[in-house]
């Protein structure tokens, strides 16, 4: 048995490995508790989001988790760092008692292991695996979960980065691809795997909902039954969900059966168009597995990324509050202008149809984002957009600034042209990720904009 003690600061983190039956780590039990004693509830994440899994009296006394800038960690005595290689290699299961220990910065670092502890409470999940962007979270899920030979079925539209890895890397090594689309029943899904005759090779299911751009939305239940359906076993059939668009704070993704939810951190859990990062959260079997290929491929966020997001998790629930309330009045002022075709908005589903079915499952929140159809082509969609003083033109998400873009020259520019236009991704559409200024302000931006049309 390996026995520690902390004999320095800087190795406080490693309590977060401890586990216990319940798959709590023992410092995050002793948080719980320590908040459940004096305030006789379980406290909402927002709350837990200014201290949970952080001891100041480790730092000295630094209200703030310091900045772990460091590539290496020191050991106590050479025994211990034969014992913690043995348990970062696999070359044997941790005993009961014993402690992971800082190694490198690439396998774990303070910043990073309180962040992720963090983060997985808004999906109630058991462990969260941090990395330096949001296509390096999706390209090491796909990449742990696919094999050459395996079928990949996958929602579309994606985002455009997303899609391209799917469509031409995944097909170079080997993998196989289905796509179905929103309006795809489970039956018709069925049958197309059916049809393929690769229906027993079926390893994994993604789905991106709401879709970029067009908030398109795709039944998670249904797609967890799928799965179900197709695993057996010797091999179960794992279901991603990207919630960039709507979460953490508006679907929860692991409540309806998905396996691990993804983000590009970049979007609403960074919130401020100040770094790139990425994130999957989903059960401890699962993001082990994510993080041991994440170790090798050496694709995890630096220390002051993960610090930086942990800062903004702090006031993550009250923008992105804020942003959904404006684009409710954004969306309302959109419907009703003459120069607007229609509105791509989670609150203006129609009342009695499928759609609005699984909005009202799936969703807290219709979000803040939306897009919408103005009239004409793709020249009175760009007269529309250099015509905006206030929100920018710039292809990100999720920031405290609105920000515009055009999909079909922009963010899908990659995607075939012809099933573009399937996909209602015109040259007429036009997407807006609204952010907290007032939206009064907003609605003129977007009225003066649209008389110079």
């Amino acid at each position: 048995m390996v026995t520690h003690k902390w004999s320095t600061k800087i190795l406080f983190i490693k309590h977060l490995f401890h586990f216990d039956s319940s798959g709590k780590s023992i410092f995050e039990l002793e948080i719980i508790n320590n908040y459940n004693m004096s305030k006789k509830r379980d406290l909402k994440p927002e709350s837990l989001m200014m201290s949970y899994g952080y001891k100041p009296e480790l730092s000295e006394g630094s209200i703030k988790s310091p900045i772990f800038q460091t590539s290496t960690f020191v050991f106590k005595n050479a025994q211990e760092g034969k014992a913690f290689f043995e348990v970062a290699y696999g070359l044997r299961e941790k005993e009961t008692t014993e402690e992971v220990g800082l190694i490198y910065s690439r396998i774990n670092n303070p910043d990073l292991e309180i962040l992720e502890t963090r983060l997985k409470l808004w999906d109630k999940a058991d462990d969260c695996a941090v990395f330096e962007s949001g296509m390096a979270a999706i390209s090491t899920v796909l990449l742990e979960f696919l094999s050459p030979g395996d079928v990949l079925l996958y929602s579309s539209p994606l985002y455009g980065g997303t899609d391209h890895f799917i469509k031409e890397f995944l097909k170079k090594i080997g993998v196989h691809t289905i796509s179905f689309t929103p309006n795809d029943a489970q039956e018709d899904i069925v049958k197309r795997l059916k049809n393929s005759g690769m229906a027993n090779k079926l390893s994994m299911i993604y789905i991106e909902t709401p879709a970029n751009p067009t908030n398109a939305l795709i039944d998670i239940e249904m797609c967890k039954t799928l799965a179900e359906r197709y695993s057996s076993n010797d091999k179960k059939v794992h279901l991603a969900v990207d919630n960039t668009y709507m979460g953490p704070l508006w679907q929860h993704p692991l409540e309806h059966g998905a396996d691990i939810a993804i983000y590009s951190a970049t979007k609403y859990i960074g919130g401020h168009s100040d770094l790139i990062a990425g994130a999957c959260c989903g059960n401890q079997e699962v993001i082990s597995r994510v993080k041991v290929l994440r170790t090798f491929l050496g694709n995890m966020a630096a220390p002051n990324t993960g610090w930086l997001l942990m800062r903004s998790l702090e006031t993550l629930k009250i923008r992105m509050e804020q942003q959904a309330e404006n684009a409710k009045h954004v969306a309302n002022y959109l419907k009703d202008h003459p120069k607007v075709e229609k509105v791509y908005y989670l609150g203006l589903i129609p009342e009695g149809t499928e759609e609005y079915v699984t909005y009202k499952k799936q969703y807290d929140s219709p979000g803040a984002m939306l897009s919408f159809d103005i009239k004409g082509r793709e020249k009175d969609a760009f007269a529309f957009i250099d015509g905006l003083k206030l929100i920018k033109l710039a292809v990100s998400l999720g920031g405290t600034e609105s920000l515009v873009e055009h999909p079909a020259t922009m963010t899908h520019a990659g995607v075939d042209p012809v099933f573009r236009q399937e996909l209602s991704i015109t040259e007429k559409l036009i997407r807006i990720s609204v952010g907290v200024e007032n939206y009064e302000d907003l609605i003129w931006d977007i009225e003066q904009a649209l008389e110079k049309v």
